[in-house]
């Protein structure tokens, strides 16, 4: 089985491009849904998260307080480091077990949606890395408008993650998501055939 990594900063247009893949029966490990569900009413990750940050976070029906769990970790490094400590590991085990479970039911290729993938070091759980992009200004209109956040705001939280340029130098393909989604889905449909053909002959390259 094939593995991608699929990765994009905060509001860059990942999360189109995985609906793009959906929709052309790809299976996706979604590391968003795994963290909401660790965090979610009662989730595993809770313990953790008031034993490091204060009980205070979690209401009396075991509900995390995110907006104020944001606020802490947003802006200051070793805050943010902090969570990732907690968060990451478990997101890894149960990305791990979901892959297990593609290869059984005999998957060709999986796709692997993480936001933080190369800033938790993820990246070595795929054979592709592909990275969606956008310019600045365009990244911080869409996070502004989609999360009603001010500019200073949407700026803490695009620079609380690896500078793009570096993302540009680990990745092995770069989709600019400025574009149309015409003419996104019309890449993602050639990249995703491009992928199960190298599936079918591994040692034929294809860009």
């Amino acid at each position: 089985m094939r593995i991608i990594g699929l990765t994009g900063g905060i509001a860059s247009g990942k999360s189109t491009v995985s609906a793009f893949l959906r929709e052309l029966g790809a299976p996706i490990i979604d590391a968003d849904e795994i963290s909401r569900a660790l965090t979610a009413q009662n989730g595993p990750a809770l313990p953790r998260i008031a034993a490091r940050f204060g009980a205070e976070l979690i209401d009396q029906q075991g509900r995390l307080d995110r907006r104020a769990l944001s606020l802490r970790v947003f802006g200051d490094e070793e805050e943010r480091q902090a969570l990732n400590a907690i968060l990451h590991p478990m997101v890894q085990a149960e990305m791990q077990r979901q892959i297990e479970e593609l290869r059984l039911k005999g998957a060709r290729i999986a796709v692997l949606d993480v936001p933080l993938l190369f800033e938790s070091g993820m990246e070595g759980m795929a054979e592709r890395t592909w990275l969606v992009a956008c310019p600045m200004e365009t990244q911080l209109s869409r996070l502004m408008a989609r999360d009603r956040l001010s500019r200073e705001e949407a700026l803490l939280r695009i620079k609380s993650q690896m500078p793009l340029d570096e993302k540009k130098k680990r990745a092995d393909l770069l989709i600019d998501s400025s574009r149309s989604l015409c003419e996104m889905r019309e890449e993602i449909q050639r990249l995703w055939r491009n992928e199960l053909a190298l599936y079918e002959n591994p040692k034929k390259h294809r860009d």
